[in-house]
């Protein structure tokens, strides 16, 4: 079986190619029919991996408050993404999953809030946060292969 952090660091690397191969007017379009962009959907995967593995250990982010707001579970594009920020983001898809993998080999995870997912999964441990996560990354990455070939 494959470590979840390899699992997601294909992904990343995946996302970080649609960083590369797109301008920065393309990130942020988002095309009739959809609520969200192609940076919204990158930045949404780094926030919500945050929050499932960290925050919810009670462990502190490496990403602020101001990203979370932007980017978490129910927000929308509001605002177009600037050079910085796509840059910042792009970034953060490697080091956030680097400094997971350090922390897990380190053993800090000691707790953990059970959580419910919206598709119903029960998050009992920092394990079935990453396994929820990869889970949760595939399904953006649908959306983004789908919001690509509409821009």
């Amino acid at each position: 079986m494959q470590d979840p952090i390899t699992i997601t660091r294909v992904n990343r690397k995946m996302l970080e190619k649609m960083l590369d191969s797109y301008s920065l007017d393309q990130l942020n379009e988002v095309p009739e029919g959809f609520k969200n962009n192609l940076i919204w959907n990158i930045a949404h995967v780094v926030v919500t991996q945050q929050l499932l593995v960290y925050k919810l250990s009670g462990l502190p982010m490496m990403i602020d408050d101001e990203m979370v707001d932007l980017y978490r579970k129910g927000t929308k594009t509001e605002r177009p993404a600037t050079v910085e920020e796509v840059s910042e983001i792009k970034k953060l898809l490697f080091t956030t999953l680097d400094k997971t993998e350090k922390d897990l080999n380190d053993d800090i995870f000691k707790n953990y809030n059970d959580y419910e997912t919206s598709t119903g999964f029960v998050l009992k441990s920092v394990e079935d946060a990453m396994n929820f996560n990869n889970y949760h990354e595939g399904i953006h990455l649908g959306y983004i292969l789908a919001l690509r070939k509409a821009i």
